[in-house]
């Protein structure tokens, strides 16, 4: 190659250069010229082609085209980035006097409101919230509550099993087993948390729902603290003038056991829809820990006595708040959740 080819490749470089349209085309002629399979590129390597007198002048003719051409690509470059910004700005631009849009915000679940009241209210008495796993043991969801392999309760809790040992928790009394298998007495703890069972899909059933869990152990607990504490706990949820009312049970993990109904908050027990005209609803079952589960666990129930009770979440949010069908709470239907 000789200086007038190298000038006809520079001249039609810039040439090409002053038509580029966008970046795109910008970046296809940096390669065709500077790349390493470039024209300018190729032009270098003829260098030892020639003599080596002559080489020194064609370098830096080379050299001296090429610095021209990158000079203009960079010019260039600015431009094309300057316009397209101004185009951008003009496709942007805000009419300030126009209304703003309206953000439409998020909604708390009635579930999680039910949730923070029932957990305020049992901590301003005293209770630590406790969280446990939802892949659990199956020791610890039944064998350590004294439910063994052949008890019939364990029948009745249809079981999502993983393995013969893990399964997912059908309720979160397992929580309270370890907890008292710390011996880090006395205790009094609630453990909210999801729960499985295979049950079928209906208003008010659901094989994934919430539960509530309360454990207190320590000495000289008796009947009466546990009904003194739920008595308690339904007047602050449901009103001041809400009474309970207790009717013997059987739970395999307490002894003695029992169901808790509380007056109606809506007729105040005179019989309404709410209530199905009885004047009382069902909330929770309850009792006083069964000494064979604290004897699992390494507590002396000669010396140790302890209450234990559980209530559904989504019972309370339902009965709170009027709902007729537990899907709703699952359907994130944003007309349902603006309500609360």
């Amino acid at each position: 190659m000789n200086k007038d080819e190298l000038k006809k490749m520079e001249e039609e470089a810039l040439r090409q250069i002053r038509e580029a349209e966008n970046m795109s085309k910008l970046n296809e002629i940096r390669i065709a010229f500077l790349g390493k399979k470039g024209q300018f590129t190729n032009a270098m390597k003829s260098l030892r082609d020639l003599p080596k007198e002559e080489r020194p002048v064609f370098g830096q003719v080379v050299n001296e085209a090429r610095s021209n051409v990158t000079e203009k690509l960079e010019e260039m470059k600015t431009a094309l980035a300057a316009k397209a910004r101004e185009k951008q700005l003009e496709s942007e631009v805000i009419d300030v006097t126009l209304p703003a849009s309206r953000m439409e915000l998020g909604h708390r679940h009635p579930n999680e409101i039910a949730l923070e009241e029932v957990e305020r209210i049992f901590v301003g008495m005293g209770y630590e919230v406790v969280e446990g796993p939802e892949i659990e043991k199956d020791y610890y969801n039944f064998e350590a509550l004294n439910i063994p392999a052949n008890h019939p309760a364990k029948d009745e809790q249809d079981t999502f099993y993983i393995t013969k040992e893990f399964l997912l928790r059908t309720q979160t009394s397992g929580t309270q087993v370890h907890e008292m298998e710390k011996h880090k007495l006395p205790i009094r703890m609630i453990s909210p948390g999801r729960v499985f069972r295979a049950d079928e899909l209906d208003a008010t059933h659901s094989p994934n729902f919430h539960q509530i869990e309360g454990l207190v152990i320590d000495k000289n607990i008796t009947f009466a603290d546990l009904k003194g504490t739920l008595a308690e706990f339904a007047k602050q949820l449901f009103g001041p003038d809400t009474k309970i009312k207790l009717r013997p049970h059987h739970f395999p993990f307490t002894e003695p056991s029992a169901e808790v109904d509380v007056s109606c908050f809506k007729c105040g027990g005179k019989g309404c829809r709410l209530c199905k005209g009885e004047g009382w609803i069902e909330i929770l079952g309850c009792g006083m820990v069964h000494p064979h589960v604290l004897e699992m666990s390494g507590i002396d129930p000669n010396e140790y006595q302890g209450f234990a009770f559980g209530v559904g979440l989504e019972r309370i949010a339902m009965l709170k708040y009027e709902i007729d069908d537990m899907h709703h709470l699952y359907e994130n239907d944003i007309r349902f959740l603006k309500q609360f």
